[in-house]
């Protein structure tokens, strides 16, 4: 992996191994453009193990993309090995931060491709088999994320931390996921509610911004991919010893807990 993006991929992982916090990527290894930070991401997640079953999208909020300078989301991959089936008790020295993120989520039924027309809410939808509810747990190793630039997010999986979900809804469409509320319960107690118009107006158009973003990196949204689209209220960070529950009513809840 002796190449920049190598050796950039590399620096993160070994970040991940032994976690610590850091300014900022050396100068020398930081990636300039979102398309030297995805190239490094493709081969941080190689080195991270497990295989990509989907992706995050991240900075869906407009005071994130404010933050960070950047007029669109960002994406990760999500991965095998730091994805979990709730109820899952975590070690939380496993993690540099545990920000807890409720989320609506995606499993594709088809293969979205590539289309010359940008797709939308209504036009993605069709490529969806069911929604599930999850919680995002973000880890960085930035002594200030919003500091460090989109193309240094990026490179690290967009601060993926883990993923936990929650049980397969078939039904969805039924919902109106725009105004389903979300609350996050810590030890029995409420601390965050919100709705999916926090989610860019709506999960399924993040979910369409992904579609029309992944083939600009020859990427594609293929069927079987989980897609988990963005927090619905105000970020938790979480302690060791704390029980997490997202409650996504009907749809259903997800929870974890820190040992």
């Amino acid at each position: 992996m002796d190449t920049p993006n190598g050796r950039t991929a590399n620096w993160l992982a070994e970040l991940r191994r032994t976690p610590r916090k850091m300014q900022a990527i050396p100068e020398a290894l930081r990636p300039q453009t979102l398309t030297q930070a995805y190239a490094v991401q493709e081969r941080l997640v190689a080195e991270l193990g497990g295989a990509t079953i989907g992706y995050k999208t991240a900075c869906t909020s407009a005071l994130a993309r404010e933050q960070l300078q950047v007029p669109h989301p960002l994406f990760g991959r999500l991965l095998s090995s730091s994805t979990y089936v709730g109820p899952v008790a975590l070690r939380a020295e496993d993690f540099t931060l545990r920000t807890i993120e409720p989320e609506f989520a995606f499993h594709m039924r088809v293969d979205v491709p590539a289309s010359d027309v940008p797709y939308t809410a209504e036009t993605i939808a069709r490529f969806v088999g069911t929604a599930l509810p999850g919680i995002e747990i973000v880890d960085h190793r930035f002594e200030d994320w919003s500091a460090v630039g989109a193309p240094s997010i990026a490179a690290d999986n967009a601060i993926h931390g883990a993923w936990v979900r929650g049980a397969e809804f078939a039904a969805w469409r039924a919902l109106d996921l725009v105004s389903h509320e979300v609350t996050l319960r810590v030890d029995g107690q409420m601390v965050r509610t919100g709705t999916g118009a926090a989610v860019l107006g709506s999960p399924l158009h993040a979910l369409a911004w992904l579609a029309n973003e992944l083939p600009r990196f020859g990427l594609q949204l293929k069927a079987g991919e989980f897609v988990t689209t963005g927090v619905v209220c105000d970020v938790y960070p979480a302690s060791a010893g704390e029980t997490i529950r997202a409650d996504f009513g009907v749809l259903g809840s997800v929870e974890l807990c820190f040992k």
